[in-house]
């Protein structure tokens, strides 16, 4: 088959081609450029997956395993789609996942396309994924690899989109796939996997959507669960549910950030066991190996390093509820909720628009 394979430049997506290579496939590597040569945010680390280096390595990669490889210019999508999005949820109080809507905003939807035009079969990416097909219908399974399973960012992707795509890796552990890349010589073998958002190079998260907005959001009160005043925030954009660090309030007691309210620029603390949720509601809800969840018991990630934790589901007009059999905590808005069964297969899921 004529395959087109996403290359990031990294371990995975690189040992990806070369596999389907060796398979005898003929292969066409594809990066996404999201971050211009001029823009003030262009990544110059090796870990970052938008940077110079990581475009040459892929090119190196294709270069050494005769296949061709092009690049794809997405940045002005990119930005009005992620970039700004991001921005302003944190600055609604809310916490985004920006590497999800990616996946079903910019990168799958280009990179398809991009596939489309070269008379593709597939297109191929280096994710800890499994697909799966079941009554009809396809599904993104977590990979074997239970430690880097990256399914739950995969959650919102079409069927139109999953009948195309293949992830040869999903039945691979993380150190299979460095001892392959060893034993081929490849010249990313060693290359650092990326931790942080591609755009946010420094991790300062708050200091990157100051400089983007070209403004400093007001400081607030920060409130105890009683609403007595305890401190003062630096604006609601540099916190997170969750988040214990930060807070600047003398304390007998570690001090979290249980919730943040936009409309009067509060923070409101308390203690950890305070943290815990008993559900949440999700908007915005995504099917997959199912086309209704209502009435469903389920495993469901609202983080996507979390275990899954045995859940029911009941829907309604237009978002679901999700209760837990235990309670859960720092449950954050703006988040991921996503619903897999007993076999790892995603179900569904949504966006976290609050907890209970």
């Amino acid at each position: 088959m004529r395959i087109a394979v996403a290359m990031s430049g990294g371990v995975d997506s690189s040992l990806t081609a070369v596999l389907l290579r060796e398979m005898g496939h003929e292969i066409v590597g594809v990066t996404l450029n999201i971050l211009s040569e001029g823009s003030s945010s262009r990544a110059t680390r090796p870990d970052i997956s938008c940077s110079p280096e990581s475009i040459e390595d892929a090119r190196r990669v294709a270069e050494l395993y005769r296949f061709p490889h092009t690049v794809v210019d997405v940045e002005e999508e990119f930005r009005a789609g992620i970039v700004e999005p991001f921005c302003s949820e944190y600055l609604r109080g809310r916490t985004p996942n920006p590497c999800v809507h990616c996946n079903a905003r910019i990168k799958f939807k280009n990179l398809i396309a991009q596939a489309d035009e070269m008379g593709c079969d597939f297109l191929a990416t280096g994710h800890y994924a499994r697909k799966r097909s079941s009554e009809g219908r396809f599904s993104v399974s977590m990979g074997a690899d239970r430690e880097k399973d990256q399914s739950y960012f995969l959650f919102t992707l079409s069927q139109s989109l999953l009948s195309r795509i293949i992830f040869p890796l999903g039945d691979y552990h993380k150190q299979e796939i460095r001892k392959m890349a060893r034993e081929r010589n490849l010249p990313v073998t060693e290359r650092p996997e990326s931790q942080e958002i591609c755009f946010v190079l420094d991790g300062d998260y708050a200091g990157f959507i100051e400089r983007q907005r070209g403004v400093i959001p007001t400081p607030g009160d920060i409130v105890d669960m009683q609403g007595n005043r305890i401190g003062t925030h630096r604006g609601i954009h540099r916190y997170t549910i969750g988040q214990r660090r930060g807070m600047r309030i003398s304390s007998t007691q570690p001090l979290y950030v249980l919730e943040i309210d936009p409309v009067r620029n509060v923070i409101v603390a308390g203690n950890r066991e305070d943290l815990y949720r008993k559900g949440l509601v999700a908007t915005q809800v995504s099917y997959m190996k199912r086309t209704d969840l209502n009435g469903v018991q389920a495993l469901v990630k609202t983080r996507s390093t979390q275990p899954p934790v045995r859940s029911r589901i009941e829907e309604r007009e237009d978002d679901i509820i999700i209760a837990f059999e235990e309670p859960q905590e720092s449950i954050t808005p703006g988040q991921a909720a996503v619903a897999y069964d007993d076999d790892g297969d995603i179900l569904g899921g949504g966006w976290i628009e609050r907890s209970f």
